[in-house]
């Protein structure tokens, strides 16, 4: 039985892999997701530029790749950058490309993500984590549609195409506090798409399980192609759980509960502590329960002597992680460190310099747990 007939019946729901719908890879049939799919086909008629908008994880970049594909443009490629993810000087080489000899290092001209994506589209996440110098190059690109390589002198270049950009920050209120250029936000923001948080959607869960537990299954040798069974006290806590991570948060509780299970039975005690104490049910002592995303990384830093930077960040800004997971290591590291972020620093690896850094990037993703819970 497919985990989506058994949705509001007693007893466990089951995911049964037989069963999955022929969904692309927008899953759900919410009145939310069948209205965003409705304004897809409408919007992918035309070539204006979109801006999607919703909260982290909730799957904008899969909006604007169908965006593409509906367009006239699917049989061009679809280039993907997040901005957030490079520094200003690396962020515009590899946006525009750059020249051989415009810096050290660069033996060879290269083409940018704009040009690999001519005569397709480009998707540009995390636009509002973008300098405002990198906001005018981007504005200047957008009104005339050549662009110019770092090192290239005033040598311009022609390209066809299609912008889409995506942001989990509120654009108005950055124009209104001088961090977002105005004219640029217009620009952009020609069509808007909102993707609804989970929580709005949650007669959708049933169906996203069954996904990802098809994706996971995929790539494990044995063990999970049937599907897994979900008992009702866990069901119940799937569906009742806020998921302030979204869709990319539920994908990565999937993924721990293919890779993990043994029965192919999963019950409440198998599923994340956070999910748990939502049920009232209490966390079982560290030395019993399942070992978290945190708990890992935690062993990988203090134990094995790897460094955040190399770990940890890389993970996150790849959406391999989510911030539950950050702020679970910092907590960990807090708890050692009797709050003290000092030592933090130095039980992550990283070098004193790097303190003001560190501390910038758990402000800026909302990873950064208060001190004083732990002195």
């Amino acid at each position: 039985m497919s985990v989506t007939q058994t949705l509001g019946q007693p007893g466990a729901f089951k995911t049964d892999l037989s069963s999955q719908a022929n969904f692309p890879k927008l899953v759900g049939q919410s009145p939310l997701v069948l209205e965003i799919k409705d304004e897809i086909v409408r919007v992918a008629r035309s070539e204006a530029k979109v801006l999607v908008t919703g909260e982290s994880g909730v799957g904008k970049e899969l909006v604007a790749e169908a965006l593409h594909q509906a367009s006239a443009r699917s049989s061009g490629p679809f280039v993907a950058v997040n901005c957030a993810g490079f520094p200003e000087t690396l962020l515009e080489s590899e946006l525009f490309g750059y020249m051989r000899g415009s810096f050290t290092g660069a033996f060879r001209d290269k083409p940018g993500k704009l040009e690999a994506a001519n005569g397709g589209t480009v998707f540009l996440d995390e636009i509002g984590e973008m300098t405002l110098r990198m906001q005018g190059l981007l504005l200047r690109f957008l009104e005339t549609g050549e662009l110019q390589k770092v090192g290239a002198y005033g040598e311009s270049k022609p390209v066809n195409v299609r912008v889409i950009t995506a942001t989990n920050r509120r654009l108005r209120e950055m124009v209104t506090q001088g961090l977002f250029r105005e004219d640029l936000f217009y620009r952009i923001n020609v069509i808007q798409l909102v993707v609804p948080p989970l929580r709005e959607r949650k007669e959708d869960i049933p169906l996203l399980v069954e996904h990802f537990v098809r994706q996971s299954a995929s790539t494990k040798p044995s063990g999970a192609r049937n599907g897994l069974d979900f008992t009702p006290e866990a069901a119940a806590a799937l569906l009742e759980y806020p998921w302030p991570g979204n869709v990319r948060e539920l994908r990565n509780v999937v993924e721990r509960l293919v890779v993990n299970g043994r029965s192919g039975v999963v019950s409440i005690d198998e599923l994340p502590s956070e999910i748990r104490a939502r049920q009232g049910v209490l966390a079982r002592p560290l030395r019993e329960r399942r070992r978290t995303v945190g708990d890992e990384l935690f062993k990988r830093l203090v134990n094995d002597g790897e460094s955040f930077w190399s770990v940890v960040y890389p993970l996150y800004m790849q959406r391999e992680i989510t911030k539950s997971s950050v702020r679970e290591l910092v907590r960990k590291g807090l708890e050692d460190a009797r709050g003290n972020y000092k030592i933090v620093l130095r039980l992550f690896n990283m070098p004193p310099e790097d303190y003001k850094k560190f501390l910038n990037f758990l402000r800026k993703h909302d990873c950064q747990p208060s001190f004083k819970e732990y002195r």
